[in-house]
């Protein structure tokens, strides 16, 4: 029953949020924040420098200042700190690369996911029989490196708390399974100098990740080791990461990979497994649970999960010790330990 305090404010918000969403995609596809970057701009200066048109510019700059991406003093347009420090393509700290592939592929495939539930069937480009796009990505050295590049700006914040957070000083060495440009490790050995790591991924991936390394520096204690976690053998080592891995993937596989990485563990051997780990009564993390929504568009089987159901799955495998700790924002890491 509807109270004299009820407004449907909330509800607008939240239903009418791809506006704001989309203004924002748009201003990191057009380079807004790493034009601006250099310093403030007029607003005649910036349209110029973007080519775009006279009438929705201003709109455009001013919806980007009201909702905190961009600040403006004296005529002047300039980059809030945060989109400054995260959003400006030529800082390691930029996380847009997300964006992008937000931008490019996910938003428009996000229009069917009514569909998606009612089918339960991925609304990519493989929708319709289509190259599974992964297939296409790996194919390209190009796209690929541009793909690797993102998944390492959105991930670092989750590296550099994974770093933090964990007792790597009882441990010498680890593997990131999937590793992509190498981003976790080079966060972990640079915060730990006597660890020794391994990316883990398929070989197509092996020079970008050798390349983002040895510019890092860190090309003596961080090595590649080409293969696919489902068929061939898991590094040998004290930790295995599968940081966004499990959610790829359905139960079965779930269940498999982490199996697989106990029979691959020594004792006291380690499986972290990171993402954006639900709330177990599936009530807060919002976030969490709209990236199963996205796993639901972008894949066959592939769902995110509570900390109690990866709980189960790591002590159905044989792991006896296990916790979930929080990370960054909505991510959470699974520690289980093999005892025995």
């Amino acid at each position: 029953m509807a109270t004299d305090s009820a407004t449907p404010a909330a509800i607008l918000q939240l239903g009418m949020g791809f506006w704001g969403s989309k203004t924002l995609l748009s201003a990191v596809e057009l380079g807004l924040f790493t034009e601006l970057a250099s310093g403030p701009q007029t607003l005649e200066a910036l349209r110029s420098k973007l080519g775009l048109n006279e009438r929705g510019a201003r709109d455009f700059f001013d919806a980007l200042v009201a909702l905190r991406m961009l600040d403006r003093r004296d005529g002047l347009y300039a980059n809030a700190p945060d989109a400054d420090l995260f959003l400006d393509r030529n800082k390691p700290s930029y996380v847009g690369g997300l964006l992008e592939m937000a931008n490019n592929r996910l938003y428009p495939f996000w229009g069917g996911l009514t569909e998606a539930l009612r089918t339960g069937k991925p609304q990519n480009e493989a929708k319709s029989g289509g190259e599974d796009p992964f297939v296409a990505i790996y194919a390209d050295p190009k796209v690929l490196e541009e793909f690797l590049r993102a998944m390492t700006g959105v991930s670092l914040p989750t590296a550099h708390a994974l770093a933090a957070a964990f007792p790597w000083g009882d441990y010498r060495s680890f593997a990131d399974i999937g590793c992509a440009e190498g981003g976790l490790g080079v966060a972990i050995v640079q915060a730990h100098r006597h660890l020794a790591g391994v990316g883990f991924d398929l070989p197509a991936v092996g020079p970008v990740f050798e390349k983002y390394v040895e510019a890092n520096g860190v090309a003596d204690r961080l090595k590649f080791q080409a293969g696919n976690f489902f068929v061939d053998p898991l590094p040998q080592v004290d930790v295995l990461i599968m940081g966004h891995i499990l959610h790829d993937w359905g139960l079965d596989q779930k269940e498999a990979l982490i199996a697989k990485a106990y029979a691959a563990l020594p004792k006291g051997g380690v499986l972290i497994a990171y993402d954006a780990i639900i709330d177990d009564e599936r009530r807060e993390n919002a976030f969490g649970l709209l990236m199963s929504l996205n796993m639901l568009v972008e894949t066959p089987a592939g769902y995110d999960y509570t900390g109690a159901e990866c709980i189960g799955w790591m002590r159905k495998a044989g792991f006896s010790k296990t916790q979930v700790q929080s990370l960054d924002g909505p991510n959470s890491m699974v520690v289980g330990v093999k005892e025995t």
